[in-house]
């Protein structure tokens, strides 16, 4: 197996090495994000649900950014969410609006979980990278 190509945002490269995982992969001309979570600095999550939200779309904005990157990328997404049905739809919504603007959108599977490590939203993606952005393993 060839070394994995990690891609790391800004800023953030000792929450990942605490909690030994890679925030993302680069391979074949895709990128493949971890789940991305509305955590704080510190990784302690944020407790409003939609600035949660919010600053887990930020974490993936920045990962997608430090591979050359953006939302128009994305071709398939999953999103775990505590208790959606009260809040799923109005919460997908205004992030849809905000991220991809009009169709096309992005695949996307919703997954209601019991447990989030005290988190209530966490989305994971696939990218395929732009053309020069492969890095070293494309």
């Amino acid at each position: 197996m060839s070394k994995r190509d990690v891609v790391f945002p800004p800023g953030r490269q000792a929450l990942y090495e605490h909690y030994r995982y890679s925030p993302a992969v680069r391979s074949n001309g895709f990128l493949f994000v971890s789940g991305q979570v509305g955590s704080r600095e510190d990784g302690s999550p944020e407790p409003d649900l939609d600035k949660q939200v919010a600053l887990a779309f930020d974490n993936l904005k920045r990962i997608l950014a430090a591979a050359g990157s953006t939302f128009d990328d994305v071709v398939d997404v999953t999103v775990f969410m505590v208790d959606p049905d009260p809040r799923f739809e109005r919460v997908w919504q205004e992030v849809v609006l905000q991220h991809w603007g009009e169709a096309p959108y992005p695949n996307v599977t919703a997954v209601g979980v019991t447990w989030l490590a005290g988190f209530q939203f966490e989305i994971k993606a696939i990218a395929k990278l732009p053309e020069g952005a492969e890095g070293a393993a494309g």
